[in-house]
């Protein structure tokens, strides 16, 4: 018996139940273990739930719920929409169909391009960013937009089916805007604008460029082996599109628009609000005034705006166990085999620190190296293995770093005494601080400089029977005139 027709009026349970033989034969359904042709197995974690998204992401992002919420449904939406129209028939399919590609506003460092990168590693989907300002109408002066999903190719190891589900994210698209208040030629901004938004709805992108030589190359000795070339193309229908921006001016537009509608008392109180509370009510016509084509906007249906972050959010950053700065910094220490730690108190000052450079948490990791560079430098050549970051070590790193430097150096200078001769060397404190200047004036290390002083030191005291002897202030001064008047003073006795 023959089987109906797809009916698309079907309900979704409906659809879902399919047999195999009314879903197009070579659609892949997302997440199918199966995989496509290609060079690769096809395993993208396509199932997941907004609420799950959220939750991973709040784990590591501080200070933007209201984003997360926002973006983690979009895209668990984009990505489930697409399971399920993989597996409706090509024909039954929609036509027109609107992707959630979205604007992110917000000034640098809020964590856009973190959770953009957060979101692809936790799907499974090859992932891409670049900046929008590098970007030319010809492609000749700057790069050219489709070498961005030809790029998601090459992120997928060749996989083009696996790329055909990635994520674009271009930074810095307030920058091709065309209107009058921006600087620069308003006609290639507009040619970019044009040539993404084929992109962002749904394009075929050649694998093989016609400007690369080596692509004409390959082309042309496959067309003198075989008597044809195949064209490899890459559909944009399913990349999701995100573009970021930190939009300067965009605020003074949308109080424009607002103070038109209101008078009186609500002025006042529209002009007297934050910045990003104004850019919250951002609408399509303000993004065309700021200088976007109206078609471009059209592509972009969530808008999302991201929180400035505060002292305390930069702060709760590096409190956050998952901290790639606190983290990435431990392990900059930890391939020398020193352990790094800091108190509350120095992550607080670090954070005051960061928030004071006004560059979000992009200024974190300029302190931590502001800080701890010259640690970084010298502790790896010491037998130091442990440091601990503490309110001195912020305020007088260079103090800090002498201290450590000399305990170390005496002490690994005494333990090779003591190892060679059998003989425990003391140092008083004003000899300790006699051998820190005189190795600044003699640019000598302080183990370099102790042995220089008191490597002989063992025949006089072996003279003298002792195991243990302290080092005195004079005896930096004159070490061997020293010895010797210690020798006769005390020989008899």
């Amino acid at each position: 018996m023959t089987k109906p027709a797809f009916d698309p009026e079907k309900s979704i349970e409906e659809i879902l139940n399919l047999d195999a033989e009314e879903v197009q034969p070579n659609a892949e359904t997302i997440g199918d273990k199966s995989g496509v042709s290609g060079k690769k197995t096809t395993e993208l974690n396509f199932d997941i739930k907004p609420e799950e998204l959220e939750s991973f992401l709040n784990q590591y992002v501080v200070g933007q719920e209201e984003t997360i919420e926002v973006i983690a449904t979009k895209v668990c939406t984009h990505f489930n929409r697409m399971n399920l129209e993989n597996r409706i028939p090509q024909k039954d399919r929609l036509v027109g169909n609107i992707k959630s590609n979205m604007l992110l506003i917000g000034p640098t460092g809020v964590g856009k391009t973190y959770i953009v990168k957060l979101i692809a590693k936790k799907i499974g989907v090859p992932f891409v960013k670049a900046d929008a300002t590098k970007f030319s109408e010809t492609g000749y002066v700057g790069g050219d937009v489709e070498d961005l999903v030809r790029e998601l190719v090459h992120e997928a190891d060749g996989d083009i089916k696996r790329a055909e589900y990635g994520i674009i994210y271009l930074d810095e698209i307030d920058k091709i805007a065309s209107s009058g208040h921006m600087y620069g030629p308003d006609v290639s901004r507009s040619g970019v604008q044009r040539n993404l938004l084929k992109l962002m709805e749904e394009a075929e992108v050649d694998l093989k460029t016609p400007h690369d030589l080596a692509s004409q190359v390959e082309a042309a000795m496959e067309a003198q082996r075989t008597g044809k070339v195949s064209r490899q193309k890459i559909n944009t229908r399913n990349i999701l599109f995100i573009v970021s921006g930190a939009f300067s001016g965009l605020e003074d537009m949308i109080n424009k628009r607002l103070n038109k509608q209101s008078i009186g008392f609500d002025k006042m109180k529209i002009a007297g609000e934050q910045r990003q509370d104004i850019l919250k009510k951002v609408k399509t016509e303000d993004l065309i005034e700021f200088g976007f084509e109206s078609e471009f906007v059209g592509r972009l249906p969530v808008y999302v705006v991201l929180n400035d972050l505060d002292q305390e959010g930069l702060y709760k950053i590096l409190k956050n166990k998952h901290s790639t700065v606190v983290l990435g910094k431990k392990m900059d220490f930890k391939s020398y085999g020193i352990e790094l730690g800091f108190t509350d108190e120095a992550l607080k000052l670090m954070a005051q620190r960061a928030h004071s450079e006004k560059t979000g948490a992009r200024g974190l990791l300029s302190v931590f190296e502001k800080v701890l560079i010259k640690f970084e430098k010298s502790l790896p050549s010491t037998n130091i293995k442990k440091l601990s970051v503490d309110r001195r070590v912020i305020e007088n790193p260079g103090e800090v770093l002498k201290e450590l430097l000399i305990e170390d150096g005496i002490q690994s200078f005494q333990k090779d005494f003591l190892v060679e001769h059998g003989i425990y060397l003391e140092f008083e404190k004003d000899s300790v601080e006699k051998i820190r200047e005189l190795s600044g004036k003699k640019l000598k290390s302080i183990k370099q400089l102790c042995i220089d002083l008191f490597h002989d030191y063992y025949h006089g005291l072996r003279l003298m029977k002792l195991d243990h002897f302290t080092i005195p202030a004079d005896a930096v001064d004159r070490p061997d005139e020293y010895l010797n008047n210690y020798i006769k003073e005390n020989y008899n006795r």
